[in-house]
C-alpha cells in the first residue's frame, strides 16, 4: 500500500517515514503543505498523513482543496492541537480520523490499517478468498492453514488484489499502489511477482487463485 506524509518536523517526518518502510508501505513525503497537495492531487495513495501546522498552505487548507479535487483516499490527520473544536474543524475539512500528538506509534498503524480497510469496504483484518487468508495484522498468509512465505512485494501485490478482489488491476496500477513515485512504471517485474505468487500459492495448479485478463491486467479468481 502507498502512503502520503506530509509533515514539517524533520525529526518526525524522518522517523514516521522509516517505520511506516518497516511496516511494509511505499511512502512519498512532503514536508510542506505546498507540496502535499500537489503529491495528493497527482498520485494515486490508499491514504494520506497530513500534520495540521503547515506552512505555505495548513494542514486543513490542503485537505478542503484536495477533496474539492474528488481526491478520495482516507486522510488522517495528525495535530498537536488537543482542543475538540480544531479535530472537529479537521473532519469537517474532509479528514476520516486524527491522531492528537505525541501519539503511540502502535496506533497510528492500527488506524492506518483500519483506515485503509474500511475504505476496501473490507471489515475485518483478515482478508479471505477461497483457501487463502491473508492477516493484515500478522502481515501472514496461509493457504488451507498453512503457512506461506512471501517477499514484501509478493505480499503487497496478493494484499491489494485482495483488498479489490472484484476488481480487474492493471500493471501500471499495482505498480503505483506498491512502489514509489520514482518507481520506472514501464518495468514487467509485476508480472515476475504474479508468476511467483501463483507458484507460492498454487503450487499443483489447483486453485488457479490469479486471473489474467490479457491485456486488462489481473484479478482474484472469482470462483475461489
Amino acid at each position: 500500500m502507498r502512503l502520503l506524509l506530509v509533515e514539517d518536523d524533520p525529526n518526525l517526518l524522518t522517523q514516521l517515514d522509516s517505520q511506516l518502510r518497516q511496516q511494509g508501505y511505499s511512502v512519498d513525503l512532503a514536508d510542506q503543505g505546498e507540496h502535499g497537495l500537489f503529491l495528493i492531487q497527482e498520485y494515486p495513495y490508499d491514504l494520506a498523513i497530513i500534520d495540521i501546522g503547515l506552512p505555505r498552505i495548513d494542514g486543513l487548507e490542503l485537505i478542503k482543496r484536495a477533496r474539492a479535487n474528488s481526491v478520495s483516499c482516507p486522510i488522517l490527520i495528525l495535530t498537536a492541537r488537543d482542543r475538540w473544536q480544531e479535530k472537529v474543524e479537521g473532519l469537517d475539512a474532509g479528514a476520516d480520523d486524527y491522531l492528537t500528538k505525541p501519539f503511540h506509534h502502535e496506533e497510528l498503524f492500527a488506524r492506518i490499517k483500519a483506515l485503509i480497510r474500511r475504505s476496501a469496504g473490507q471489515a475485518s483484518p483478515l482478508l479471505e478468498k477461497g483457501p487463502i487468508c491473508l492477516d493484515t495484522r500478522a502481515g501472514e498468509v496461509r493457504v488451507d492453514g498453512h503457512a506461506v512465505e512471501l517477499t514484501a512485494y509478493e505480499y503487497k501485490v496478493l494484499e491489494y488484489l485482495l483488498m479489490n478482489p472484484d476488481k480487474v488491476v492493471s500493471k501500471t496500477e499495482l505498480t503505483e499502489h506498491i512502489y514509489d513515485q520514482e518507481f520506472d512504471l514501464d518495468s514487467n517485474v509485476i508480472e515476475v511477482f504474479i508468476g511467483r505468487l501463483r507458484k507460492k500459492l498454487d503450487p499443483e495448479n489447483t486453485y488457479k487463485p490469479i486471473e489474467t485478463l490479457r491485456g486488462r491486467g489481473y484479478r482474484i479468481n472469482r470462483q475461489l
